[in-house]
């Protein structure tokens, strides 16, 4: 029987495309294909890494959604990619020993050196939140939830290769708050760049205004929710403290 190959388009029959080498089964994204995803970042890596970087600072939007739909060859696999950079980020972090925040309130501090303990972690479990607010704040319907989070990881992977590189600027002007604080300032304006680029691009039937309120909303919506959750980590990490005296 002849396949349509959704990265090339050419009409082969076997398993693989005779052009591209992409697999006649791409199936739609759903939880197996996320749990895939997380079993190869564990267990496999390979050489798609440089390329999907690459594609992601081009037309990352429309690159996204190629990938959703079937375009994949070349790519790594988006959540073992955010897994790894976030991993390559704490790992720089404590090497280096920088200062991210200009602060003289040692609970931030605290606070901040626990998240990065784990920040591999912490960026894979926020994911979902900001998958969640995008199909919130967007009213996305024509894609599933394991869909977004693939959109989702993608835009965190963009992110942390900046904040990567930004990471021996924090180191080499450790002793000059002012700067370090300019460099937040300037990582925000960045971030919130890259966030509103790629969901033009990817969410491009919509009129550019609705994109920006979107994401705005969006935004708002993940703060809230992040928010919530550590609210209630720590009402039960202090429920079990008081229990376990």
């Amino acid at each position: 029987m002849n396949t349509l190959c959704k990265n090339c388009q050419n009409i082969f029959n076997g398993h693989y495309c005779n052009v591209c080498g992409q697999s006649a089964k791409t199936h739609r994204i759903d939880s197996s294909f996320l749990m895939e995803d997380i079993e190869h970042g564990i267990f496999h890596y390979d050489n798609g890494i440089g390329y999907s970087l690459k594609r992601l600072y081009k037309k990352p939007g429309v690159e996204i959604r190629n990938y959703i739909s079937g375009k994949r060859v070349g790519h790594f696999r988006p959540i073992s990619l955010t897994i790894i950079l976030a991993t390559v980020y704490a790992l720089l972090y404590h090497l280096l020993g920088v200062t991210l925040i200009n602060s003289d309130n040692k609970g931030s501090i605290v606070h901040l050196e626990r998240i990065m303990k784990y920040y591999s972690w912490y960026v894979f479990f926020t994911i979902p939140v900001f998958a969640f607010a995008t199909k919130i704040a967007f009213r996305v319907k024509k894609y599933n939830f394991s869909e977004l989070i693939i959109f989702e990881a993608f835009k965190s992977t963009q992110r942390l290769l900046v904040h990567i590189l930004f990471l021996p600027l924090f180191y080499a002007f450790v002793s000059t708050p002012k700067l370090i604080t300019l460099l937040n300032y300037i990582l925000i304006v960045i971030d919130i760049t890259l966030i509103l680029w790629t969901n033009i691009q990817f969410f491009d039937h919509k009129k550019k205004l609705t994109v920006w309120s979107s994401t705005l909303l969006a935004y708002f919506i993940y703060i809230i929710c992040i928010f919530t959750l550590l609210v209630l980590i720590i009402v039960i990490s202090n429920y079990f403290s008081i229990a376990l005296l």
